[in-house]
């Protein structure tokens, strides 16, 4: 497992994990703007020439935001998206960040588990903040990681 910055050459693949994670994927292009701006950025897991995963965040002032993590189906549950949020932590800490946040489904309980184990605590809910095909609206979590030591 090689665990490195996230580049806009690997748009492409990030999006087409993205898809096998969301309901509403983000597009390359997407993708690649967010990373291209000037407090974007991301980290990226790549395991014989492929990217296994990959995570995307924004830093501003002093809090950071985690705006999606995504792994291959295949490579679910493998320690990659620990990897990515280990990664994270380290360098919003290093530029000085206090805090970092998230938003997750209240359905993504294999998310939430991983949250919590890295030391993220719910603060708060925005209730139907995700559409869904099919079916009603589903809450988002707020999640934060204070990182004051």
């Amino acid at each position: 497992m090689i665990l490195r910055p996230a580049l806009a050459g690997d748009a492409a693949d990030m999006a087409t994990i993205h898809a096998q994670s969301f309901e509403a994927p983000w597009s390359a292009s997407e993708i690649a703007i967010l990373l291209a701006s000037p407090r974007g950025f991301g980290f990226a897991v790549a395991e014989q020439e492929a990217l296994s995963g990959f995570i995307l965040c924004r830093l501003a002032a002093d809090e950071a935001e985690i705006l999606t993590l995504a792994t291959r189906t295949h490579r679910r549950r493998r320690g990659v998206a620990a990897a990515l949020l280990r990664a994270v932590r380290g360098a919003v800490t290093a530029a000085g960040a206090r805090a970092i946040f998230l938003e997750v489904a209240a359905d993504n309980l294999a998310a939430q588990a991983l949250y919590e184990g890295q030391g993220f605590v719910q603060i708060g809910e925005r209730r139907g903040y995700y559409e869904r095909r099919g079916s009603a609206p589903m809450s988002a979590l707020v999640w934060r990681l204070d990182l004051n030591r």
